[in-house]
């Protein structure tokens, strides 16, 4: 027990909230984990019926794709009411079509009419209907779970199928259930037949030969519910449609329903079997043409396909994976152009299948997907921005934090900046007399003091793009060259001359500080700095709990010694700023120097030659000729 508890201690150890947030909280990561989850609650199912309408819309606009025109619908319309009175109307009317029909009979008749109440002209139709021999009539369920079927004179006579619709939560029908328990559909009932009158045709024409049979799907036990997904081609208006009346009447050329499917159906105004398609849903359309836009996929094997599970967590995986990993790369204008293209791509994509192959591709799940990958993405960018920020915060002008930040991939690794050698030049500089000062002062006082000329001085080095390291003290450390290393010798003396420049800042604010500080009665202020360029390690400092960004090495403590001597060093030496031979040779073109002596420095057996700095000279002045020093008179300098 012990060992195991053991066990599971170090586990816990080894795997820390860091390491978890280094594998898990990444993107791509975060995107499938988001987006599969809600797939797997079914949000994308209840979400993918808004978008299931608009490549079915945008098909017709471009393809001319329409309806069989073997299919042909016979409407009991408001005309038809009109002329009969209100339905359901006399059974005598249905005879008397079957017999008008009869001169060019169709290949299938179907009444999507329930036949269920026995009236007295009920033989009378049955006889049309079975000299027809190829009329289907339609059964339904009931509200008491019992089946609703034609009269026994005509459910003698004739095939059944049933008409039951399968609605989705939006109203829209989508799919058609083609066998319930063994019963075939209305619609399979009416292929069945047709395929009947095909192969009992005598002399068959080109239209209707051998090769128009048509593969109706079988019925399989083992699923008590086998359905299809319906391909609505077009807005069932563009069906071929004629009026019960008009055909009643002679007025429509019987011929043109000469071996085709002809359906009977209510489609009178306010009729009780409203059906709503992608193209019609305010108001909705008629019953009847759900079972001709079967008959139709069928006819011509162009029900919907749509992707399997397996296949569809796929295409989110990879939409998911590769969205992340391309939008982390980009920057923001460039992230927003392609948050506009993705999507716009992946619809395209989508009506491109739909339009030419049938399939059908869900749509808003992957393009959520890339709303959720740039949503991800960009909390990742903040909370490392926040991290890296965090590491530079007060140390840094703005302009050298945006700068880091848009090169965060080069120097940002698994939460820290990784360590990194380069050629730097550190500024140190430290308050003369401070404990003599600090004994004479209050607590408050001193800390108001300090901070009072800390933040001034950390305004003269973030002027040049230097990063304040750290304050140790009453000292103030700054690094010019970090946090990309520069390889290029002209950058390395740009960061030499900026640390110069920044030490003779400090000096000349001094002087306004300093009057400042007298005015407000408190002690004045006088530094000494010393600066050396040379190699130093840059990283992240410290432990998961607490990380500092900071410079190691012995450029750092050459410059802090350097500072010190500024205590012996007075003659020559203005500005109290000392400088090592290595930066000299940087930055002697720009100011004026002064040898001031040649030591050994403790812990290095080299000789390291110290010079002053004077003031700029006159041809490269950026603040004009005149040059103030740390004592307030004017000093000027040519070379």
């Amino acid at each position: 027990m012990k060992s195991y508890q053991q066990f599971i201690r170090d586990i816990c150890k080894n795997f820390s909230i860091s390491q978890i947030e280094k594998y898990l909280f990444r993107p791509y990561l975060l995107t499938t984990v988001l987006s599969l989850g809600l797939w797997q609650i079914g949000a994308w199912t209840t979400l993918e019926l808004l978008g299931f309408n608009l490549p079915f819309n945008m098909r017709t606009h471009l393809s001319n794709q329409t309806w069989d025109e073997r299919i042909a619908v016979i409407a009991i319309d408001d005309q038809t009411l009109a002329k009969y009175g209100k339905f359901p109307i006399s059974r005598h009317h249905y005879t008397q079509l079957l017999e008008t029909l009869a001169a060019s009979p169709p290949a299938a008749i179907g009444f999507d009419i329930l036949f269920s109440e026995p009236t007295i002209d009920d033989q009378n139709l049955a006889d049309a209907m079975e000299f027809s021999g190829n009329v289907v009539l339609a059964i339904a369920p009931s509200l008491q779970q019992k089946i609703l079927r034609p009269v026994p004179e005509l459910d003698r006579v004739t095939l059944k199928g049933h008409i039951a619709s399968n609605a989705d939560l939006d109203g829209i029908t989508r799919q058609s259930f083609i066998y319930i328990d063994n019963v075939p559909a209305f619609s399979i009932q009416l292929l069945q037949t047709y395929n009947y009158s095909l192969q009992s045709t005598i002399i068959p024409n080109a239209s209707t030969s051998q090769t128009s049979i048509i593969n109706i799907p079988k019925s399989q036990s083992k699923t008590p519910l086998q359905s299809i997904w319906i391909n609505w081609i077009a807005p069932t208006k563009k069906f071929p449609t004629y009026s019960l009346v008009d055909v009643l009447e002679n007025k429509i050329d019987t011929k043109q329903f000469k071996d085709k499917i002809v359906l009977v159906g209510l489609t009178a105004t306010a009729a009780n079997d409203p059906l709503k398609t992608p193209f019609e849903q305010i108001p909705p359309t008629s019953g009847v043409y759900l079972h001709a836009a079967v008959v139709d996929n069928l006819l011509n094997q162009r029900t919907l396909q749509k992707l399997p599970w397996q296949i569809e967590i796929c295409i989110l995986l990879i939409i998911g994976c590769s969205s992340s990993i391309i939008l982390i790369q980009l920057k923001l204008y460039q992230r927003l152009f392609l948050l506009l293209l993705m999507p716009l791509t992946w619809f395209s994509i989508s009506v491109f299948t739909l339009t030419k192959f049938n399939f059908f591709l869900p749509t808003v799940a992957p393009i959520s997907t890339i709303l959720i990958a740039a949503f991800t993405v960009q909390w990742q960018e903040q909370k490392e921005k926040q991290q890296l920020m965090s590491l530079f915060a007060r140390h840094v002008a703005p302009e050298t934090a945006n700068l880091i930040w848009d090169h965060r991939s080069e120097i940002f690794q698994n939460g820290t900046l990784a360590a990194q050698e380069m050629v730097a030049t550190v500024l140190f500089s430290d308050i003369r007399s401070f404990t003599t000062i600090s004994e004479g002062m209050k607590p408050t006082d001193l800390l108001s003091w300090l901070n009072y000329y800390l933040s001034a001085m950390a305004e003269c080095v973030h002027k040049y793009n230097g990063v304040v390291d750290k304050y140790i003290g009453d000292a103030v450390m700054a690094v010019f060259g970090i946090p990309f290393p520069h390889h290029h010798a002209d950058k390395i003396e740009k960061d030499a001359i900026n640390a110069v420049s920044a030490a003779i800042s400090m000096q000349e604010r001094l002087i306004t500080l300093n009057q400042e500080l007298e005015l407000l009665g408190k002690p004045r202020i006088y530094i000494g700095i010393g600066i050396h360029t040379g190699l130093v390690v840059a990283g992240s400092i410290g432990g998961s709990e607490r990380l500092n960004y900071s410079v190691l090495g012995d450029a750092v403590n050459i410059a802090a010694r350097l500072e010190q001597l500024n205590k012996n060093i007075q003659q020559d030496n203005p500005y109290s700023i000392l400088i090592s031979e290595t930066t000299f040779q940087l930055v002697k073109n720009y100011f004026v120097t002064q040898k001031v002596n040649q030591i050994q420095l403790r812990g290095r057996e080299k000789i390291t030659m110290i010079y002053a700095i004077r003031g700029y000279k006159i041809n490269n002045l950026n603040h004009g000729e005149r040059i103030t020093n740390r004592r307030g008179t004017e000093f000027t300098e040519k070379q």
